[in-house]
């Protein structure tokens, strides 16, 4: 869609580095391998605000979790290998051309060995549906699912939405246990927390931590309008990890384990998860309709810091800075405005691209996203109906 309203063009350009547009939305790989994206999920029922809780709480919400989360292995059939080998060859002809001609066709040999991935899941539904990362089955065409029990089950996929690395996927059960859903807007950096997957194959495995911080971004999900507004935690995650349970420490799934920070491809420090709230919007739509139905605001906002506020003569220091409106998009019909600073969305304060993400993507297209801006000196309520 063509952008028809720009503001700000000299003031912000040299200082917002990376305006993000806000409409569709953002896992971690700079120059080197500095992170991996690990093998980590939600439930069903929305817990009232979380009670204080002490590590020795943690025995319990171990005995809850692990029975919720499942082991999966993901593999290409043959059918599939060769499929993926034609396209390959599509793609890049030169180079298999020069193969074939000196070395007698070798590459069809290499190229038809058939991927394998394994990691982890949760158990959404009782009647059994599994929620994952889309990086642990993307690509396989024959998933097996490893439940707590050891009963296996063939798994089919129900949808993807590999802007956000999400999964479901659906076994032929019923009476499965479930895991309460916990308020990922009422996490607090500092509270302890769980992370239950099958690291390294090893089975059934449980870590803990603590919150470090929320609504993180850390540009791994390298696809346009990504969704990136991490849960932080010291918890440690490794390969195989990815599509497992982060847990509270009353039991409550409080979100589903995705990435890493790391140099060596394995923990150093840091693991990342999807927060539970934006990750029951999504897995909901793609049981319901088969892909995440998401609203767009319509507009382009660059994030406020003390030095864009000198600038814009502004006495506020945090908020997003409207800096393109769509023609006719949602803002716009809404009565945004450019250099309006967008300060809240849906009561929640929203400083960063991905705290914004985060609130609007739990709205869906024609519900109204609630937000309190900022102009000319003076705080003002909008509601803008997504679209």
């Amino acid at each position: 869609m063509q952008v028809v309203r720009t503001f700000l063009p000299y003031v912000l350009a040299g200082i917002a580095g990376g305006a993000v547009a806000l409409g569709g939305s953002a896992l971690l790989r700079p120059d080197a391998p500095e992170r991996e994206v690990s093998h980590a999920v939600p439930a069903v029922n929305v817990s009232p605000r979380r009670i204080a809780a002490s590590p020795n709480d943690f025995v319990a919400a171990s005995a809850a979790a692990m029975p919720v989360v499942v082991h999966i292995k993901a593999a290409e059939s043959e059918q599939q290998a060769r499929k993926r080998y034609q396209e390959e060859r599509m793609r890049n002809p030169w180079g298999f051309m020069e193969e074939d001609f000196f070395y007698g066709f070798p590459g069809y040999r290499q190229q038809l060995q058939r991927q394998e991935s394994s990691g982890s899941g949760v158990i959404y539904s009782a009647n059994g549906h599994i929620v994952t990362n889309n990086h642990v089955v993307d690509g396989s065409d024959e998933i097996e699912v490893t439940l707590y029990d050891r009963r296996k089950f063939r798994a089919k996929v129900v949808g993807v939405d590999p802007k956000t690395d999400v999964a479901v996927l659906q076994i032929e059960a019923e009476g499965l246990p479930v895991l309460p859903l916990a308020d990922s807007d009422e996490a607090q950096v500092g509270e302890w927390v769980l992370a239950v997957g099958n690291p390294f194959d090893l089975t059934s495995t449980v870590t803990a931590g603590i919150i470090s911080a929320k609504g993180r971004n850390i540009d791994i999900i390298k696809t346009r309008d990504a969704i990136e507004a991490f849960i932080q935690t010291d918890a440690a995650v490794n390969p195989g990890n990815s599509g497992g349970a982060l847990v509270d420490a009353q039991g409550r799934l409080l979100g589903i384990n995705t990435a890493i920070a790391t140099r060596t491809g394995y923990y150093t420090g840091y693991s990342f998860a999807i927060p539970s709230n934006l990750l029951k919007r999504i897995v909901d739509d793609l049981i319901d309709h088969g892909s995440y139905q998401r609203g767009k605001m319509g507009l382009k906002v660059v994030e406020l810091d003390g030095e864009v506020s000198k600038l814009l003569g502004i006495s506020i220091t945090q908020g997003l800075v409207v800096e393109y409106l769509e023609p006719g998009g949602a803002a716009e019909l809404a009565g945004l405005q450019p250099m309006d600073v967008i300060v809240e969305a849906n009561g929640k304060p929203v400083a960063t691209i991905s705290e914004m993400q985060e609130r609007s993507g739990v709205v869906r297209p024609g519900d109204i996203l609630k937000l309190n801006i900022y102009r000319k000196g003076k705080y003002q309520r909008i509601d803008l109906r997504m679209r």
